[in-house]
């Protein structure tokens, strides 16, 4: 009876293992055949001639950025994701690369550091699609490049692809047509009525079409990193000028140096408020203190769906707003040297 017992207990036993690997293989199999879990997302890197090295990428939806570590010249980036994130991998030559992550996708990048502009990104539709895009047009002009991601945007409304092409042609650009690319933006609002970006960007550039040169700034009150209140009460010196920065983005903190030199020289004269665009302001406070930036430092977490960056209808950074003793603007979205240019002319006239 007690041998009957101890065969049973080895066969339960062995059903059991059977079980748990049957199970095991059956989410392999799953795991395999979808590519990756439903809530995670995966980005293999691969560059020829880069033994080691290190990538920035940021994410446009809640303004982090991460670094990417090249070990032989590979990379794998893993994250947990519920909604479609666009990222942008910046270069060293400070080009970039947009990404779009699905989650349970797994994307490709392969590219030679030689040939930055051929690198391939693929694993999911819209990546390669944007792919087949960047190769056609790598050799075109800007205008004609302009023109060709019109064509793109018109003919991919529904895509996210056509809203990264919106902002880095129509919108980043300090000869940014705002009508123009208000009615691209509600082109895609029309083949995406959910998108919560695009809603915001249609009244932010609503904002840009009735703040051109010669008009009056805004009315805005805001606390400070410091919990002090700041608004367009303050900018009534001779030059008053508002950037738009985070500590994910060089040339916006390049800018931030490049004023800081110019404040220095006219003190009195020069009155700056900055606006964070960081998920966090201990980070952009942090910078403020290691150089000794010495004006009021915006930040409330909210990064593009802050309302005062949809108030004064910043799109991307770095971005600036030039304002006179009478509270109008003068000037907006300036590069960095024509914005050190002006308000030496302006604070020296």
């Amino acid at each position: 009876m007690e041998q009957v017992i101890t065969k049973t207990q080895r066969f339960s036993t062995l059903c059991e293992v059977l079980c748990v690997f049957v199970v095991l293989c059956s989410v392999s199999f799953f795991v395999l055949s979808c590519g990756m879990p439903e809530d995670q997302f995966r980005l293999e890197v691969q560059f020829k001639n880069l033994n080691q090295g290190e990538f920035f990428l940021y994410n446009y939806r809640n303004g982090t950025k991460d670094t990417l570590h090249i070990n032989d010249g590979r990379c794998t980036y893993d994250v947990e994701m519920h909604d479609t994130t666009t990222y942008v991998l910046m270069f060293p030559n400070f080009s970039e690369l947009p990404i779009f992550a699905q989650p349970g996708s797994l994307v490709k990048m392969v590219g030679d550091v030689s040939h930055l502009k051929e690198t391939e990104v693929t694993g999911t539709a819209e990546n390669e699609q944007m792919t087949a895009f960047r190769l056609a047009t790598n050799e075109l002009t800007p205008p004609e490049l302009m023109k060709k991601a019109e064509e793109y945007i018109r003919e991919n409304p529904s895509s996210v692809s056509s809203v990264y092409l919106l902002r880095r042609f129509f919108i980043q650009n300090v000869t940014a047509d705002y009508p123009h690319a208000l009615e691209l933006c509600s082109l895609l609002l029309e083949a995406q009525p959910t998108s919560v970006e695009l809603v915001q960007l249609q009244k932010q550039l609503g904002r840009l079409t009735n703040m051109t040169t010669g008009t009056p700034l805004p009315h805005f009150t805001a606390k400070d990193t410091n919990g002090k209140t700041v608004g367009d009460s303050l900018l009534r010196n001779k030059v008053n000028v508002i950037m738009a920065w985070a500590t994910w983005n060089f040339e916006s903190q390049n800018a931030i140096r490049q004023i800081k030199m110019v404040w220095e020289d006219h003190p009195r004269d020069l009155n700056i408020i900055t606006i964070c665009l960081d998920a966090s302001p201990s980070e952009g406070r942090n910078i403020f203190a290691r150089d000794s930036l010495r004006w009021s430092n915006i930040c409330d977490g909210q990064m593009w769906d802050s309302p005062l960056v949809t108030k004064l209808g910043i799109t991307f950074i770095p971005d600036n707003i030039i304002i006179d003793e009478q509270g109008n603007i003068i000037a907006r979205s300036l590069k960095t040297s024509e914005l050190r240019t002006k308000t030496r002319e302006l604070l020296d006239s």
